[in-house]
């Protein structure tokens, strides 16, 4: 008699420890330090800026204390989506994520939102109508960028009538800053019809893809005035094609990039290129301060627009000792 009830107070108090661990690990989201745990899914490292967006993400998350829990994507949505149902899974506190493109992710955020986890957007936008299905978006306005870019052009060919033939390479089909840094450019250089896109594709964000595709531009134009690179990247591709078609960059063919990435800068400033609209990558503090506000329950703006400039060859010049990417 006394083995079994000795036998059936160990099992109680297995039980009830059992119980404790998992409401524990409930309480925590999984990690059982007390630490708030965020879920990120990063886009992947197509490129300077993403690489340095990811090391301020990191960064951050370890001095504001956070449990980061990071997915690259590697460019694709599925693998995205994939990592964002395995962070429901894991039971995190919050998830934050740079979408790929902009349509395809009602389903997944309505799960996210079912299971009670708050969504932050980074650097990237969707095109859902549902804006319950996220907290907040902290990120660039990309038309601005894409408006101070073709307002710089519009002044640098002020009172000159000639036709003026612009090569666009864009970003990533489908996503937000392509769209939008398109749209914002468009827009302004519309206004004056000696300004004309004569060829338009896309780079996909990356150095290779923007030399492969100027090389093809440049094969199939002779007169081209102007390059417009969605990102530095595509534009530092795009001057090895320039030189290497025996043609001087920022002279021959003047080049408006976006983002100033130090590599991007150093171009600037050797004159290679000759305009460049920011796109500050160090979203991190901004990030984890965020990630602490929806945790406890607080309100946020629905749109965090980051602080940015812009950079001729001077100021380029001026600010690229102290460059921080």
């Amino acid at each position: 008699m006394l083995r079994k009830t000795t036998t059936a107070l160990l099992a109680g108090l297995l039980a009830v420890g059992g119980l404790t661990a998992c409401g524990n690990d409930s309480n925590s989201g999984g990690s059982g330090s007390g630490k708030i745990i965020l879920g990120f899914s990063q886009i992947g490292a197509e490129s300077g800026w993403r690489t340095a967006n990811t090391k301020s993400i990191q960064e951050s998350a370890a001095a504001a204390g956070i449990d980061l829990k990071f997915s690259d994507a590697q460019q694709r949505q599925e693998n995205q989506i994939k990592a964002l149902r395995s962070f429901i899974t894991q039971k995190v506190d919050v998830i934050a994520f740079s979408p790929v493109v902009e349509s395809g992710w009602d389903t997944v955020l309505k799960e996210i939102k079912d299971a009670g986890i708050p969504v932050i957007l980074t650097d990237r936008a969707v095109d859902s109508p549902d804006k319950t299905l996220y907290k907040t978006f902290l990120g660039s306005d990309f038309i601005k960028e894409g408006t101070l870019s073709g307002e710089w052009l519009v002044k640098e060919y002020q009172g000159k009538n000639d036709p003026v033939n612009i090569v666009e390479l864009q970003g990533t089909t489908g996503s937000a800053p392509a769209n939008d840094r398109k749209e914002g450019f468009g827009k302004v250089i519309a206004a004056d019809p000696k300004f004309k896109i004569i060829a338009s594709q896309t780079g996909d964000f990356t150095r290779a893809k923007g030399k492969e595709v100027m090389d093809a531009f440049l094969k199939a134009h002779k007169d081209i005035d102007v390059l417009f690179a969605h990102n530095d990247d595509m534009g530092l591709g795009a001057i090895e094609a320039i030189e290497a078609a025996g043609l001087k960059p920022g002279v021959d063919i003047k080049i408006i990039t976006i983002d100033a990435v130090k590599d991007g800068m150093q171009a600037l400033a050797d004159g290679k290129f000759n305009f460049i609209a920011e796109c500050s990558p160090l979203l991190g503090p901004q990030l984890m301060d965020l990630v602490k506000k929806v945790h406890a329950g607080e309100a946020v703006p629905e749109r965090v627009v980051t602080d940015e400039t812009t950079f001729t060859q001077e100021q380029a010049k001026a600010v690229l000792p102290s460059r921080k990417y």
